[in-house]
């Protein structure tokens, strides 16, 4: 298998979909941010593909509060430090958080926040590599390359009930 890409319907809208052999390699939101150049998406093809439709059915689980880790095999392709920061995004427990702060403190050195942050808006594989559970200092939603009504909607569909519940708005 080569490298390919898609545009796959899903309950989170149309994502763009890149896979590398049996791997997702990307997952992009309409009007995504750091978007790589076209020529690195590989041939289109169709979402039917089995990495692709399989990655479609896990997404539409998760939102339907019916999975809560993803199986799909996934691969990355960023420098050294980059892939430090997404395998701690990959640790993040399902409906918790965490800031940037704390991730750069748990690679050593709590003045990498903004550089951890920059890896984190570079992250190519959303929703399944969960950069959407990192937020501020201060508890507030701060950028999401998918936007910020996406990372809220993300957040909701993980939201303890209790939680949900408890809230005024």
């Amino acid at each position: 298998m080569t490298r390919r890409h898609a545009v796959v319907h899903t309950e989170l809208g149309d994502l763009t979909m890149i896979a590398d052999g049996p791997a997702l390699a990307a997952v992009y939101f309409p009007h995504h941010w750091h978007l790589p150049p076209e020529s690195d998406y590989g041939d289109p093809v169709s979402a039917d593909d089995e990495v692709f439709a399989q990655t479609a059915r896990e997404l539409d689980e998760y939102v339907a509060g019916e999975r809560r880790e993803f199986d799909v095999e996934i691969t990355t392709a960023g420098d050294e430090f980059s892939e430090r920061v997404w395998a701690l995004l990959r640790e993040i427990p399902y409906g918790t958080t965490t800031t940037y702060g704390e991730l750069a403190r748990r690679l050593g050195n709590p003045r990498l926040a903004q550089r951890v942050g920059q890896c984190v808006g570079r992250n190519p594989i959303s929703v399944i590599v969960p950069c959407h559970r990192v937020i501020g200092a201060d508890g507030s939603l701060t950028g999401y390359a998918g936007g910020l009504d996406r990372k809220r909607r993300l957040l909701e569909i993980e939201e303890p009930p209790e939680a949900a519940e408890a809230r005024l708005f």
